[in-house]
């Protein structure tokens, strides 16, 4: 089988930029002029503050994370006979070779796909990282059972076909050596 290597949607990036750019404009109104934003409902001054601040802080690292995306040349997921090399976002873990998964699941988690690779040993894959993607990994291990997980949001990929060829490639080389 030949390799086949995915880059990111630009299309796809440049919606996403500019809405985060979008939201974290909007943080910033409602961390600059709380008094605007206060109505009957929300009438702490300081909780709308502290929304806008967190939403600045949360929306302008996924404009970085974003704009970092945007700009690499790289492929953002390759599938080969040795196994999967995923960039495709910020808690991607690189090398996951068919002889490190046990299984392949779909998902849709409010009208996202996932796929969630199933590993023999998570550990190896979390111990790898630090940080917060650490603590994003950690948690989509309680969640689902494994810390890997990838979506085609970013990619030049219809999501089925991503699918069907990581199955066709892992049922193909499952048992092949590293």
């Amino acid at each position: 089988m030949n390799t086949i290597e995915i880059k990111s949607s630009k299309t796809k990036l440049i919606l996403l930029v500019s809405g985060s750019l979008i939201f974290m404009i909007l943080g910033i109104f409602l961390a600059v002029s709380p008094h605007k934003f206060a109505s009957f409902i929300f009438r702490s001054v300081t909780f709308i503050r502290m929304v806008g601040i967190v939403a600045i802080l949360f929306f302008g690292l996924c404009l970085i994370i974003l704009i970092k995306s945007l700009l690499t040349k790289k492929f953002n997921l390759i599938i080969n006979e040795k196994g999967i090399i995923d960039n495709s976002s910020y808690v991607s873990v690189g090398a996951i070779f068919w002889s490190d998964i046990n299984s392949i699941k779909k998902i849709d988690v409010m009208s996202t796909k996932f796929l969630l690779i199933n590993v023999k040993d998570p550990n190896k894959y979390l111990n790898k990282e630090s940080g917060i993607k650490r603590k994003i990994l950690e948690r989509t291990y309680k969640t689902y059972g494994t810390p890997i997980s990838i979506s085609s949001n970013t990619l030049s990929y219809n999501f089925d076909e991503l699918e069907k060829a990581i199955s066709k490639y892992y049922n193909e080389y499952k048992s092949a050596p590293k």
